[in-house]
């Protein structure tokens, strides 16, 4: 039997896989895709572009905006 896992993500936006049939850790929420592992690691090579934290992302952003 393989094992079902869930697609979860926490507040900087980065993406990570769980185990279905535990509950989501604190601090990270369910996207709403399930399966087996390779479907999970798919969705989020599809997704997840900018590995950088969302909380850097926007540091970069606003030293860019800053500099012009």
């Amino acid at each position: 039997m393989d094992l079902m896992y869930k697609v979860v993500r926490n507040d900087e936006e980065q993406y990570s896989i769980w185990h279905e049939f535990k509950e989501t850790p604190p601090g990270w929420h369910e996207v709403g895709v399930s399966g087996t592992k390779d479907r999970c690691l798919t969705y989020i090579d599809e997704v997840w572009r900018d590995m950088r934290p969302r909380s850097l992302r926007e540091h970069m952003e606003g030293a860019h905006d800053a500099a012009r």
